[in-house]
This record gives structure tokens, sequence and C-alpha cells, in this order.
């Protein structure tokens, strides 16, 4: 079929919108709302797990064997930790963030007793208090207090406000989208490859695109503590393709431009043929690209895994400076990420045997392994 337009407009709109709504992991239920009316406009069907986790199928030529895409609308986030004697609040992190990227940043809280607007400061934030200490005070959440923008002046004050330990912190995302095609926001992993999912959906459907085989969209929202993918799959899926931010950084091979295709994280190598499946429609339809292995990263292929799913995984990305600090990213990257979603919905089986869980030696794939 001819290019696929994918409509940046649009991408960027749900993108937009998703960093506009607070999801740190935990407290994800209006980003779900958000999802499931798109898809309803959309036209698409689609079913929740208990905790909110959507599928939703674009029927194909065949029904199986059936493919998936997933990324995860959840966030990194705080939690609440202790309520101290100066009315402020201790956090510890939901996912794994630094606190150095906490330190300035605005908040809500959401609170029994309402939500309430907050900044997470260092112990020591007064330079003209504190001076050099300031400077040299360690870096790690117990350096670091909530300051809530309410007249409370001790612990008693703060939870008659109803903020008590447990509550959810959001972290404000401060979106902005430059003239020049980068991103700038928190929260790019993983709302970014959500909107862009959105997008290639939304392409597909426009220009009456049919997939070769069933394929499912899923949206995870406990990525960033590890459940992601774990319990939204549905029996008939062979493959899944997990979309989230590569770590653009020195010494790692993934950049903001093109897509970058994972060949392994930590949790090890990605499944070899369908990774080189991609690299090659890659090739194929001109989308520029790069592979790269990340070493402290997981994903959603790493949960179903985990979880019992007898699936070919692969990871493809969008490279993000700053990963799980002060983001950004290029719009084009998303762009031709979505385009290979779409060329990856639209190619051939050439596993024939992944129809059947369990088969016999018929038909299973090979590996290279002769000289030259």
């Amino acid at each position: 079929m001819s290019r696929p337009a994918i409509d940046l407009d649009y991408l960027k709109s749900r993108l937009g919108e998703l960093l506009n709504t607070p999801s740190p992991t935990g407290y994800t239920d209006e980003a779900v709302w958000l999802l499931c009316r798109e898809l309803e406009r959309l036209g698409l069907t689609y079913e929740l797990t208990r905790r909110g986790a959507i599928r939703a199928r674009l029927p194909g030529r065949d029904p199986k064997p059936a493919r998936a895409m997933v990324a995860h609308v959840d966030t990194l986030g705080a939690q609440v930790k202790f309520v101290k004697d100066n009315g402020r609040l201790e956090l510890v992190p939901i996912g794994h963030w630094s606190s150095r990227f906490a330190e300035g940043a605005r908040a809500t809280i959401f609170s029994e007793g309402g939500m309430y607007r907050g900044t997470i400061l260092p112990l020591k934030a007064s330079g003209h208090t504190f001076n050099e200490e300031v400077d040299t005070q360690p870096v790690n959440w117990r350096q670091v207090e909530l300051r809530i923008d309410a007249v409370t002046h001790n612990a008693r004050d703060t939870r008659l406000l109803g903020v008590e330990i447990g509550d959810i912190v959001a972290i404000d995302p401060q979106p902005e989208f430059m003239d020049s095609g980068f991103i700038v926001s928190r929260h790019l992993d993983d709302k970014a490859g959500v909107a862009t999912l959105l997008a290639a959906l939304e392409c597909m459907i426009r220009e009456e695109r049919t997939p070769t085989v069933d394929t499912w969209w899923l949206f995870t929202i406990a990525e960033e503590v590890g459940h992601g993918a774990s319990s939204v799959l549905v029996p008939d899926v062979a493959s899944m393709v997990t979309v989230d931010n590569g770590t653009t950084a020195p010494g790692q091979n993934s950049s903001e431009f093109g897509v970058t295709i994972a060949m392994a994280d930590q949790t090890g190598p990605f499944d070899w043929h369908l990774s080189r499946k991609l690299a090659q429609l890659a090739v194929d339809h001109g989308i520029p690209h790069q592979k790269d292995v990340f070493r402290y990263y997981r994903s959603d292929s790493a949960s179903a895994l985990e979880a019992g799913a007898d699936i070919r995984t692969a990871l493809l990305t969008f490279g993000i400076d700053a990963s799980h600090g002060y983001e950004r990213i290029h719009a084009s990257a998303l762009v031709d990420l979505a385009r290979l979603l779409i060329a990856y919905a639209e190619s051939e089986v050439e596993i024939e045997r992944d129809l059947r869980p369990l088969s016999g030696i018929k038909g299973f794939t090979h590996q290279p392994v002769d000289e030259g």
C-alpha cells in the first residue's frame, strides 16, 4: 500500500491531553477514561481488566496468529511516606527515579481532603541560610520534602487538611511543543508511546488499512513498577511489540531521531526473529532507525514473559534525552515509529507455526550457525 500519512497534529493533540492528565502508577483511572473515550471515537470496541489495563482489537484478514502493540499510560510519581513535625511531607518515589529530578518540581497531592498543590524542595533550600551546604547535601529521597501550599505549621495542621501517609503525588509535566519539532516534558515515558500507538491506529482506520492478522492495541497501567502487560494479553497473541522510550545518552546508540530497535535490556535479548523482522521492515520502508542495548531497563515485554506468556517480544523506542528526568524527544521520531508499527501490522506472517501455542518440530525456525 501507499506510505501511511500519519497525522502529526492528531498525535501531538493526544499527547498533550495525556500529559495534562495525571497518571502516576496507582492513580491512572482518569487517563484510562481518556483513552477509552478516544477508542470509542475511533469506532473500536475495547475491554478493560479489573484495574484498568485496556485492550482493543483491530480485525485482520485472519484472526490468528494474533499480534499486539503495547504502551503504558502510567508514569513516575511519588507517595507520602511520613507527615513531618514541620507539616511538610516525606516522600518515596513511585517507579525508579532520582530525587535529583524531583527537586524544584511542582506537584499535586491527591488526598481524602481534596487536591493540594506544593513544591518538592531539598531540606536545605535557602542559600541565604545554608550557604554552600545547599550544594553539598546528599542526593536521595530523604533529603527532599514536599512543601504544601496551604496554611500548615505542624503535622496536626497537615492531617487536618486530610493529607495522610500513602497519598499519591503527581509531578507536573510542564510540556512544551517547540517549533523545532522538539517536545520537552516530564512523563514522555511513556505517554509519547501511547500517543504514537493512537496515531498509528487512527491512520489505519482513516486510510482503511487492514492488518494481516488480528492486532491488539494494549495500554497498561503499572509498567513503572514492573507489572505492565502481565494480565492484559489474549491467548491468541503470538507476538508483541512494546513501544517505550530509548535511552539517548553517552555510550548508547539511541537517537532522538528515527526509530531505535532495542536488541536487549536487563532481562536479556529480545526475540531474534521478531527484532530482525522489524529491522528489515524499517529498511524496506525507508524508515530511519538504529539498534541499541539497554543495561538498566525493562518494559512491558518483561512483565508479559515473566507472567508466563509464550510470545515473541520486541521493543521499539523513540529516543529520549534525560530519561526519567527532564525529558526531550523529537516529533519526527514518533512519526517514524508510527509508520513502522503500521508496516508491521500489514506484514505477512512468516512463522506459520506460531498459529498454535504447541506443536511438533515441523516448521520450527532456524538461526544461522555456519561460517561464511
